[in-house]
Formats: C-alpha cells, sequence, structure tokens
C-alpha cells in the first residue's frame, strides 16, 4: 500500500475535496493505516514495480468501471415497475441514490483514499477490528463479488437468445455461450485494469447510446399522468431487492485503489461521476418508457425495456437495446471479475491467504491466480439460478455493509488525526459521520429482514466458511505449509489499533 501525496495539492485540484485533514507526524509514526505493503518487503524495486502498477487506472476508464461495478444501464430495473408501478418504481430510483448511493460513495472515498492500497474494505475492516473481522469481510464481499459476476454470462445468454433462438433452453448451445463468454473476458482480465477499464468506457457507450435515442423518441408520445399508475398487487420485497441490487456496489472500486493514479483526485472524482451517470441512466428510460407505453405493471418483466422501446420507435430500436443489454452484461462482468480479483490479491498482500493469489504475472503485471480463481467460481455459479444470486448475494452484501460503516465509524472515533485525503463533509465529531450511515444502515436491515429462511442459511453457511478459512489460514501459517506474505510492520501489517 502507498500512501497519499501531497495533501494540499488535492484540495486545491480536486472540485469534490472537502475538509482533508492534516498530516500529523505523532500520529504517521504509530498508525497502522499508513504502513508500506509491497509485492517484495523492504524491497525498493517492489515499490517502484507497485508505483507503475498504480499508473493503470486514470479518471475516466475508472469512471466507466464504477458505473459498471454498480449499474451498466437500466437494464433490469423492470422489475421495479412490475412489483409496484411506475409511481414507485420512479420514486425508487430518484429517492434511492441519495439516502444509498450517495452516503455508500461517500464512506468509499474517504476510506479508499486515506488507505489506497488492494483489498478496500478488506484493509478498513482489519485496521478497525483485527483479522479475523477482515477475513469474515473478504469471505462475505468475495462470495459475493465473484457469485454476483456470474449473473452476467446467463444474462448474455437470455439477451442473445432473443436473436438466435439455438442458445436457448438448457442445452449444448446455452452452455457454450456461457463458457465462451466466460473464459474470453477472464482473458481480457488478464491484459491489465488500464485495458479492461478502457473497454468499459467503449462498453458504456454502446450500452446507454440506444437508451439516448429512446428517451428523445418517446419525449413526443409521454403523458405524465401514466407516471402516476401503481400495481395492484405491490411486491415490495421484489421492489427493495430490485433498487438494492441496480445500485449497491459503490465501494467494490476500492478493492482497486492500490492500481489508481492519484487516488486522493481520481477516486472521488470517479465516484460523483459515476453516481450521477448511473442514476440519471435509470431515471430518464424509466420516466420514458412508463411514460409514452400504456402498459400495465404487470407486464414490465425482465427485458421489457427493448418492448418499450419497439412500440416507441420500432424493432430496429429494440434488437439496439437487445444488443447494447448483451454488452452491457460484458461490462458487468469484466468489472465484477476485477474486483473480486483484486480483492483476492489484496487479502494475500495483507497476508490473510497465502501469497500465490498476490503473483503478478511478469507481462501483464495482473494478479493471475487471484484471476483465475475468480474466472472459475463465476463459471460454477453461472449455472445457478439467478434469482437465487440476487437473494444471497443481496444479503451478504448488507452484512459486509454493516461492518463497513461501523469501520468507518470506529476510525473517525479513534483515529481523527488518520491523514483523509478526502474527507465526508460531517461536521466535528462522530455525530455527523453516524447521521451519514444511519439511513444506509437503516435500509440495509430491511432488505435483509425480508430475506427468506434458505437466503439466511445460506448466508450463515458462507459466515461459517469465513471463520473457518481464518483459523486454517493461521493454521498453516503457524506449520509453514503454505507460503504467507509479511506486510512490513509485523506478521500481519495492519493489526488491531
Amino acid at each position: 500500500m502507498t500512501t497519499q501525496g501531497t495533501q494540499s495539492s488535492d484540495k486545491a485540484s480536486s472540485p469534490v475535496h472537502s475538509d482533508a485533514s492534516p498530516a500529523k507526524p505523532e500520529t504517521l509514526a504509530g498508525d497502522a493505516t499508513h504502513l508500506p505493503v509491497t509485492t517484495s518487503p523492504g524491497s525498493s524495486a517492489g515499490q517502484e514495480e507497485r508505483g507503475r502498477r498504480n499508473k493503470q487506472l486514470t479518471l475516466f476508464p475508472l469512471t466507466f468501471l464504477i458505473f459498471f461495478e454498480v449499474a451498466g444501464g437500466p437494464y433490469g430495473a423492470e422489475p421495479a415497475v412490475q412489483a409496484g408501478g411506475a409511481l414507485f418504481a420512479l420514486l425508487g430510483f430518484l429517492v434511492f441514490p441519495f439516502i444509498w448511493a450517495v452516503p455508500e460513495s461517500l464512506v468509499t472515498a474517504e476510506l479508499s483514499t486515506a488507505m489506497p492500497g488492494n483489498g478496500g474494505y478488506v484493509l478498513w475492516v482489519h485496521t478497525a477490528f483485527g483479522p479475523l473481522a477482515a477475513s469474515l469481510m473478504g469471505t462475505w464481499k468475495y462470495a459475493c463479488a465473484a457469485a454476483g459476476a456470474a449473473a452476467f454470462p446467463a444474462l448474455f445468454s437470455d439477451y442473445l437468445t432473443r436473436v438466435f433462438p439455438a442458445v436457448s433452453g438448457s442445452g449444448g448451445g446455452r452452455a457454450a455461450t456461457i463458457v465462451t463468454f466466460n473464459v474470453a473476458l477472464t482473458l481480457l482480465s488478464y491484459t491489465g485494469l488500464g485495458v479492461v477499464g478502457w473497454a468499459a468506457v467503449a462498453l458504456g457507450v454502446a450500452a446507454l447510446s440506444p437508451f439516448v435515442v429512446m428517451v428523445a423518441a418517446a419525449a413526443p408520445k409521454v403523458r405524465p399522468r401514466r407516471w402516476g399508475t401503481t400495481a395492484r398487487v405491490k411486491d415490495w420485497k421484489l421492489l427493495l431487492n430490485t433498487l438494492f441490487w441496480n445500485l449497491n456496489g459503490w465501494d467494490s472500486v476500492s478493492t482497486m485503489a492500490g492500481e489508481v493514479d492519484r487516488p486522493g483526485k481520481t477516486l472521488p472524482a470517479a465516484l460523483v461521476s459515476a453516481v450521477c451517470i448511473g442514476s440519471v441512466g435509470y431515471l430518464l428510460p424509466l420516466m420514458a418508457a412508463t411514460g409514452a407505453v400504456d402498459a400495465p405493471p404487470e407486464a414490465w418483466g425482465d427485458g421489457y425495456f427493448a418492448d418499450a422501446a419497439g412500440l416507441i420507435a420500432g424493432k430496429w430500436l429494440k434488437y439496439w437495446i437487445e444488443a447494447g443489454a448483451a454488452l452491457s452484461s460484458a461490462g458487468l462482468y469484466s468489472a465484477s471479475v476485477s474486483s473480486a480479483a483484486y480483492l483476492l490479491a489484496g487479502m494475500a498482500e495483507l497476508g490473510h491467504i497465502p501469497s500465490l493469489f498476490a503473483a503478478r504475472a511478469p507481462v501483464f503485471g495482473t494478479p493471475w491466480a487471484s484471476i483465475t480463481a475468480t474466472g472459475a467460481i463465476a463459471l460454477g455459479f453461472s449455472f445457478v439460478s439467478f434469482d437465487s444470486i440476487v437473494a444471497v448475494t443481496n444479503f451478504l452484501y448488507g452484512l459486509g455493509m454493516i461492518l463497513e460503516l461501523a469501520a468507518f465509524l470506529w476510525l473517525r472515533a479513534r483515529r481523527p488525526g488518520m491523514p483523509r485525503p478526502y474527507r465526508v463533509p460531517t461536521g466535528a465529531g462522530t455525530a455527523g459521520a453516524a447521521a451519514v450511515c444511519a439511513v444506509p444502515a437503516a435500509f440495509l436491515v430491511a432488505v435483509m429482514a425480508v430475506a427468506g429462511w434458505e437466503v439466511c442459511a445460506a448466508s450463515a453457511g458462507f459466515t461459517v466458511v469465513g471463520v473457518v478459512v481464518y483459523y486454517a489460514m493461521a493454521l498453516c501459517r503457524a506449520r509453514g505449509c503454505v507460503k504467507f506474505g509479511r506486510p512490513e510492520g509485523g506478521e500481519w501489517g495492519l493489526g488491531r489499533l
């Protein structure tokens, strides 16, 4: 992990900078959050290598990687209309970014710039609560990211079925499509975040462009009274899960913070840009389609945006949106695999898991073992029910976010002098920070409360796995049967403060 450079330059040039904490030499000496973590501890060559890797992600590609970590376009938002009608879907996508996306992205910006190393939220929780809590966090979030990525090859196949029926059903055509999609995009991840990031830019433009056309074509046909339509039987559980699935993940970029160029400036600006693009990218197409098409809420199943576009402008736009949905699935998968892989690499750099997962490929400098493992796990989960994946990953994500918010508050209270190149503007003390976290925490509890017993049982199983992994790794470390990294500053590098 590298420390952020001169704070005054960040504050002067960043439009989103707010109230950076001054660096105090006396706090740096004992502050574990600023201990360097390198691929070869104590080696200047390792530090130089890390410095080169930090230049891979600049503002524009990072913005679109975050966009695909969270949204990827309005594809998948249709069940919100089905669950509550146009009124509640529009209200949800209007309000939810303010009560969830903005607080989550602000917390991510502060902690990522204070500790700009791979592993993200695992690093924060490790610093606040120690290695066991961090191991649990890593297990929850990795399972969430890898299983979540598995949904996108299946979605790609579903969208492709609309154009090529041969890949439909459970036959060999669908399986071949899923495997080819998985392998091709996993291989792309080996080339580095620079390539993946610019690919995300191209995929983002391709995924959003048909909706720009649809909004323009729908404008003369919009009847505002249609926005007040509600479903006869409202499915609040489906509505909450749809909003949560489509607008969570703003903290996922933190696992790649060690690869970001000038993170103190780039991360906050990219998060703000991605929140704006993602929120508008949901709201305007929903307003256009629900206002221009006189369809009952029950018609709004998965993929209905394409049908609505066909009614608004013709079949050509319907096919364009279906093609955009397939490209969006590719961007979502690439971003999810990258985030999960760099989470593993960060955990290995911290000594939580074997150092093999931090090993870098000689040509591209990417964590090849972590990428391979993540691609293989995602491929295995690709044949699981999509609805099951959404429910379990939402619950695991909720567990991780509660721990993440707790780490944010703990570090604000116990390490107020820790240098923060970006600081959430909450005022003095921890009361303001607690207020920022209150609404997201309440929403997390609401989403988790409506989960069925099967989801709770699966999440409990993953939690048990996290505890077992922690003690199994401790045993392996004690016996020396597996090689672990030793970050500078002690066995764990970032112990309990």
